[in-house]
């Protein structure tokens, strides 16, 4: 929901950012790599207790995770990058619920339910970007992406938003996650209603 506003704020000093890097010879796909290694290093840091740190990873991850599409828009983007991006967006946000699940018991079935619902949010977003994609529409209100990002009430500046939430009030996981995850079935749902809406007829 937020995403357009965020990418407004963001673009330009990634923008900079970016092209500094490329300049220094790095890679888009390097940016992917070293963003969800830091992911995986925060749900390590959350499950082992240490919350504050995750926190400081996660940043560092998104930050990354910016990084390479600016990087990628100066270098040139590749299909092969896109792909890296959003598998590696998966597997961060599965990783962040397993890790408070991890840290503490009392977390695993509102974990399990959050990663369920990230499941469904996930589907319908990559089903809808295929068949967008097939039909040639196009988007740029979340920056200029490898295909067609769908908008809905969960997207990724409250997926992070969440996560952060968690990692500041780590006793209130369970309510933070059955809230983001209603979100995210509402969102599944909307785009469900937007397909039904879209592709009811062959193009």
């Amino acid at each position: 929901m937020f995403d357009p506003l965020a990418r407004r704020l963001i673009d330009a000093p990634l923008a900079r950012l970016g092209a500094w890097i490329a300049g220094r010879g790095a890679t888009a796909n390097a940016m992917t790599a070293a963003g969800l290694a830091f992911g995986l290093a925060a749900a390590l840091a959350i499950a082992t207790g240490h919350a504050g740190w995750g926190l400081l990873l996660i940043l560092m991850s998104r930050l990354a995770d910016g990084l390479d599409g600016a990087v990628a828009r100066v270098r040139g983007p590749t299909d092969l990058g896109a792909f890296l991006d959003i598998v590696a967006d998966f597997a961060f946000y599965a990783a962040i619920p397993i890790a408070f699940a991890i840290a503490d018991r009392a977390n695993a079935f509102p974990a399990l339910v959050l990663v369920a619902s990230f499941l469904l949010s996930g589907g319908s977003f990559l089903a809808f970007a295929t068949l967008a994609e097939k039909r040639g529409l196009a988007t740029t209100a979340r920056g200029r992406k490898g295909f067609f990002h769908p908008g809905g009430l969960a997207e990724g500046t409250e997926t992070i938003a969440a996560f952060v939430l968690m990692c500041l009030f780590p006793a209130s996981f369970a309510l933070i996650a059955w809230i983001f995850a209603a979100a995210c079935m509402i969102t599944a749902c909307g785009r469900c209603l937007d397909a039904a809406r879209m592709f009811r007829q062959d193009p």
